[in-house]
């Protein structure tokens, strides 16, 4: 039998002759329950922002993304099509153009970015299933499809035929561009906006598309130049073995990027602000402890009279420093693994019946997430181990003293 852990044990359900020992063992212990629950909590809380956030993205980014090394487009010819339509955990691809341009609608001018999409467009992205108004456009048309917040800023409705609705773009090329010959520098047509997208308020500004052969012809690409592939793919097969797959088709002459990789800055930005209210609770947390470990050394100092008892019976001074660390250790768990089950509770309640709301329509994100229970748990016992042992190295001194 582990003689230190036994009376460590016993220790923890029995009250001490001193009240107010007892009151500040059950306010420290009170302490670690509510850090643990506000530090489960506010993680499940930025889980949840975090996946709420990647969800716009989500609606605009493919699975992979492939780009030219070597400038703005590249040509895809039907041999590598095929080799691409035949790699594993391939499901779908679109062959894509963006370009920045410049669009006028009634006297209003506003640049942004021009996308040209191919037939399979809406088997690789969901775009197509965000939309606020209209329809989606047809292949071979000059019909469009607009953002929210491109709509709002020119003031452009759907199939308005008084006032058209033009792209401008740079025509390829070197030179100065003179006012003189202005006219003749752009490649330009009317457009005719069929449907509105509304995603999120940066991304409703993003993009406007059109079928992909009136984006070469504006840009006087050839039929199979294109400035980008995007994939869908299987998430049962290895995303590496594709991205090596893909590489192979072009020579290493393109680059792949995952979702991840595609936003890279957003996913940054959020691991900085979940890294920085980590810290922050942790902080708090680390304040608790501190009342904690006062709480340990004044039971040492209540016990101190039965630790040298246990010292003359034969009980070393190390053995006695071990009661009262195993006691903070197991008080540590236990209070850890109460507010856990009081920060779940609350988080699944908010999950299941929604009643914190951001907006009458939205309640807040959370995600219930093992990964974050694992987090607070270690956190709490690798803290609390190190009070404990701080505050135990007062039982050898005691006996000695």
């Amino acid at each position: 039998m582990n003689f230190p852990l036994y009376i460590a044990k016993r220790y923890i359900f029995s009250k001490s002759k001193n009240n107010a020992i007892n009151i500040i063992t059950r306010i420290a212990s009170g302490g670690i329950i509510i850090g643990a629950m506000a530090l489960f909590i506010v993680l499940s809380v930025f889980s949840g922002l975090r996946v709420f956030s990647l969800s716009f993205s989500n609606d605009f980014d493919p699975d992979l993304k492939v780009n030219s090394k070597l400038g703005k487009s590249f040509i895809v010819s039907s041999e590598q099509e095929k080799k691409i339509k035949n790699i594993e955990g391939v499901v779908s691809y679109s062959k894509i153009i963006e370009e920045r341009v410049m669009f006028s609608f009634n006297e209003k001018e506003y640049f942004t970015s021009l996308k040209g999409i191919d037939s399979n467009y809406s088997k690789v992205n969901k775009v197509s299933d965000k939309l606020f108004n209209g329809q989606w456009l047809k292949k071979d048309t000059y019909q469009v499809v607009i953002g929210y917040g491109i709509s709002e800023k020119l003031s452009l409705g759907l199939f308005d035929f008084n006032n058209p609705f033009e792209v401008f773009v740079p025509k390829p090329g070197k030179g100065n561009i003179s006012i003189e010959n202005i006219e003749d520098a752009f490649n330009k047509t009317s457009l005719i906006p069929v449907g509105i997208y509304a995603i999120s308020e940066e991304l409703d500004s993003k993009f406007v598309f059109a079928d992909l052969s009136l984006t070469q012809e504006l840009l006087e690409y050839k039929p199979n130049q294109v400035s980008g592939i995007e994939i869908k793919t299987n998430p049962n097969v290895d995303e590496n073995k594709i991205i090596d797959s893909i590489n192979s088709v072009f020579n290493g002459k393109v680059e792949v990027k995952n979702r991840a990789q595609l936003n890279a800055t957003l996913h940054k930005m959020l691991n900085t602000e979940n890294l920085a209210i980590y810290l922050i609770f942790t902080l708090v947390i680390i304040m608790i402890l501190f009342a904690f470990s006062g709480a340990i050394i004044m039971m040492v100092l209540d016990k101190k009279d039965n630790l040298k008892t246990l010292y003359h019976l034969g009980v070393e001074p190390k053995k006695l420093k071990s009661i009262f660390l195993y006691q903070g250790i197991l008080s540590c768990a236990i209070a850890g693994i109460i507010g856990l089950l009081l920060g779940s509770a609350i988080v699944l309640i908010q999950q299941q019946f929604e009643l914190i709301m951001i907006t009458e329509s939205l309640a807040y994100p959370v995600v219930f997430s093992i990964e974050n229970i694992v987090i607070v748990f270690i956190t709490i016992m690798l803290l609390g181990f190190l009070a404990s042992l701080i505050a135990s190295s007062r039982a050898s001194k005691s006996v000695l003293d």
